[in-house]
Formats: structure tokens, C-alpha cells, sequence
């Protein structure tokens, strides 16, 4: 499985939706910080006002005109939702000779060290601060008032709440100050406004560049197309349609000039070929007329020869040239049966060659060329080592022609070289034992011609492996 597309538009889309989680993530992170900060400001300022109203309203200190028992703070409002319950005045303030932690509590050192900031700032002399978070099912204070009262055990018992409890000890004074808030849960909502918020983004941003990608990419992917198709036969085709951005038409504009000027070339190759062909095969037929008249039938016989020689090189060079410009359409060919009618012209000739298949494999193929490229690894196969064992198989996508023989092999630093033209496994330029060399290079050609490759292989018991491998899905 591949994680991480190899499209240009896949690469795009998988980047924007990265960046655009990240982005989101850290604007998340942020914005929560941000809230939590707000709330903990507020929880704090909440408890320094019970704590310095409580004071004022028992008579104890007077602490400014701007703290009253009417007042209330907006942060106080903040912190304590609609659905928190209202404490008594006798719960959210009161005075005792001992400190309100009790074994299990946990205290904040942070709300502790911005409580005694926030109460110095308003003169109080602050010897002690506590600060400890408790379940209001755990409270005494509210136990207590539950059990003797009714009303009381219904509210508070009913649905259970967390409480922020402050206890302050000033300076010369041995009585604890405690104050006792219902604190809101944290606020969820901007994560799930976020969430929305990078839903509402995603959908957008990313339709908009799909649109935009579209319009780049299927252009290229048609040039890319074209250019693969004319790259592996050379046929003539319709200048490709300009569309997409300007620096896309640019570039097929450059492709439609190049495949026009490439396949004017190759046409007058093609001409200048059949000439050719047609100027040496014509005084090749008269020398062959002429030596009749030769009297030494051996010179005559060494004569003939090479002119057939010299014959057959001529067509297979020009085949060689000439493959891939036909304009016919690759057809659906049952490649076994393809694979039998060539051995069947070899056991004509009375040479060893076997055949086997694994099922039927159909692909579409040139019929004609690819006969020739299979027919040639045979003759190989025959020359160098006697025998040869034909083989139709698939593995995955591919169809697989394999030719085996018992020869003596290519050493392995040559097999590369081999698929060269005029390159020979035998030195002389006898055909019976060297051939001319074009014979593995035509092969590969018409594998390429179809998409395919040819590969050679030593065989670990001996001999060559060569495999025309041909796709199934073109």
C-alpha cells in the first residue's frame, strides 16, 4: 500500500490537507491555551472578590469603595454558567480556626501564587494561601447543610459540581479565610467550533484547488499520455488540444511542434530507407541472376550465399527501422496459440522445439511483429545451443513469452551489451554461427513496442533465458 501519492495532483491535495491540519492543530493548541488562561484569570479574580467582600460584609476589614456586597464581577459571571448552582452566602463565605485542606486535596501552586499577587495588590498582608480543588459531594460544608435541609440536598446533590475552595490566613491573625466557588467544567466548544471551522475550510480550499489541479493536471496527463504512445510506436497522430493555464499550453503548443517536426523526420527516414532497400536489392537480384553462368559450384554456391546474406541483413535492418510506424491497432491475441504456430514452423524444419503453456493469456499485440520478435529468440536459441523451450505464462499484469535453451550462456557483464546492434555472442560473420547481431535488438524493439521489455538471464543450470514481457492492461 502506498501511502503518498506519485501525482502531481495527489501530492498537492496530500500537502494542502497536511498544512491545513497543522495549521488548524496549532490555532487549536493556541486558542485553547488562550481560554484556559481566561478561565483560570477569572476563577482567580472571582475568589480574591468572595474573599475581600465576604471580609467586609462580617465587619472585619474595610478594603475599598470599589468592593461591595452589591457588586458583582464579571468574571464571576463568566465562570459560574447558568446551570452551576448558587451557593448560600454562608457557603460561598466563611471564617474558621482551621485550614479548609484536608487530607486527599489537591492544591494548585499557580491559582495559590496569583490569589496572594492579587490580594497584595489590594493591601492585604498575606501570611498563608490555599487553594485546593474538591467535589462538591465531598465538601463537609455542603454535606452538612444537605443533611439538615431539603431543598439544599436536592440542588447540590442532584447534580454534582466541582468546587474552586480559597482559604487565606493574614498576617498577626490565626483565623483561616475560606471562600468556596462552583467551577464550570472546561469550555469544549471552541474545539468543536474549530473542528467545524477546519471542516467549513477543508471543503472549500479543497474543492476550489480540485477544480484548479483538474485543469493542470489532466492536460498534462494527456501530454504525458501522447508522448509515452509516440515515444514507443512513432505514428503520426492529431496534434494534441491545447488546453489548461498558459504555461501548460505553452508546453503542449512545444510538444505538437516537436511530435510534428520528429514524425517529418521520420517519414523522410522512411523514404530515404525504401530507397535504399530498393537500390541494393535490385544489382542483388541481378548478381544472383549472373552467377549461374559461374561453372565452379562451389564459387557459385559461396557466391550465392553471401548475396543471401547480404539480403537478409538488408531486411532485417530495415525491419528494424521500420518497427513501431505501422498505423495498425494493436489486436486481442491468444498468446498461446501465437507462441504454437511459431514453434509449429520450426518443427517443420524438423528442429527441437517444445511448447508449453499455463492456461490462456490474451493480450493485445501486433501480431505480426511480435511473431518476428519471438521467432528470433528461438532462432537464437537454436543456433547457440541446439534446442529451445518455449513458454507462455503470466505473473501479475504481464504476459511472459520465455525462451530457454541448454547453450553455453552470456557472460553476465555482456547481457546488456547483447541487446545492442551488431553485437554477437560469436565472432564471425558466419550466419550459421554469428548471425549479424540484429536479431536480440529486433526482439527488444518489438517488446517495446508493446510496452514491454526483453530480459535476459543465465539460467542457474545452464543456458540463456530470454523473456518478451508484454502488458495486459494496455
Amino acid at each position: 500500500m502506498q501511502l503518498i501519492p506519485r501525482s502531481l495532483f495527489g501530492q498537492v491535495m496530500l500537502t494542502l490537507v497536511a498544512a491545513l491540519l497543522i495549521a488548524q492543530a496549532i490555532s487549536t493548541t493556541l486558542l485553547y491555551r488562550a481560554a484556559e488562561q481566561r478561565r483560570e484569570l477569572g476563577i482567580v479574580h472571582a475568589m480574591a472578590f468572595q474573599l475581600l467582600s465576604g471580609a467586609e460584609r462580617h465587619g472585619r476589614e474595610a478594603m475599598g469603595d470599589r468592593y461591595s456586597h452589591h457588586s458583582r464581577s464579571p468574571r464571576t459571571d463568566r465562570i459560574q454558567d447558568p446551570p452551576l448552582p448558587r451557593l448560600p452566602r454562608e457557603l460561598r463565605y466563611s471564617e474558621g480556626a482551621t485550614t479548609p485542606l484536608a487530607p486527599g486535596d489537591k492544591r494548585h501552586p499557580k491559582r495559590e501564587e496569583a490569589l496572594s499577587q492579587l490580594l497584595a495588590s489590594q493591601g492585604i498582608a498575606v501570611a498563608e494561601v490555599v487553594v485546593i480543588s474538591r467535589s462538591a459531594l465531598e465538601d463537609p460544608e455542603i454535606q452538612r447543610m444537605a443533611e439538615h435541609h431539603p431543598l439544599a440536598h436536592r440542588r447540590f446533590m442532584g447534580s454534582p459540581f466541582d468546587l474552586a475552595i480559597a482559604g487565606l490566613r493574614q498576617d498577626g491573625s490565626g483565623t483561616w479565610q475560606v471562600a468556596r466557588l462552583p467551577v464550570a467544567s472546561r469550555d469544549r466548544t471552541i474545539v468543536r467550533t474549530l473542528m467545524l471551522q477546519t471542516l467549513i475550510l477543508f471543503l472549500v480550499l479543497v474543492g476550489l484547488l480540485y477544480f484548479v489541479l483538474r485543469r493542470i493536471t489532466r492536460p498534462l496527463a494527456a501530454l504525458a499520455e501522447r508522448t509515452q504512445r509516440f515515444g514507443g510506436a512513432g505514428s503520426p497522430e492529431e496534434p494534441l488540444a491545447v488546453t489548461g493555464p498558459d504555461d501548460v499550453k505553452r508546453l503542449i503548443e512545444a510538444h505538437n511542434a516537436m511530435q510534428a517536426r520528429i514524425g517529418s523526420m521520420l517519414d523522410e527516414k522512411d523514404v530515404m530507407l525504401g530507397a535504399i532497400g530498393h537500390d541494393l536489392k535490385t544489382p542483388l537480384a541481378a548478381l544472383r541472376v549472373r552467377i549461374e553462368s559461374v561453372e565452379d559450384d562451389a564459387a557459385r554456391t559461396k557466391m550465392a550465399g553471401t548475396i543471401e546474406d547480404i539480403t537478409q541483413t538488408l531486411d532485417e535492418i530495415l525491419a528494424l527501422a521500420r518497427i513501431g510506424r505501422n498505423n495498425s491497432i494493436a489486436e486481442p491475441t491468444e498468446l498461446g496459440a501465437l507462441a504454437a504456430s511459431v514453434v509449429e514452423e520450426f518443427e517443420d524444419m524438423g528442429e527441437p522445439v517444445t511448447l508449453s503453456t499455463a492456461g490462456r493469456i490474451a493480450a493485445p499485440v501486433h501480431l505480426t511483429w511480435l511473431k518476428r520478435g519471438l521467432r528470433n529468440l528461438v532462432t537464437n536459441a537454436l543456433r547457440y545451443a541446439g534446442s529451445a523451450h518455449v513458454a507462455v505464462l503470466r505473473e501479475g499484469d504481464w504476459a511472459i513469452l520465455r525462451v530457454d535453451d541448454d547453450g553455453p550462456g552470456i557472460p553476465d557483464d555482456r547481457i546488456a551489451e547483447m541487446c545492442q546492434p551488431f553485437t554477437r555472442g560469436e565472432t564471425s560473420r558466419n550466419r550459421e554461427t554469428g548471425g549479424a547481431g540484429l536479431g536480440l535488438t529486433l526482439a527488444r524493439a518489438v517488446a517495446e513496442q508493446h510496452g514491454g521489455t526483453l530480459v535476459l538471464a543465465n539460467r542457474p543450470e545452464g543456458g540463456l533465458r530470454a523473456e518478451l514481457r508484454i502488458p495486459l492492461g494496455r
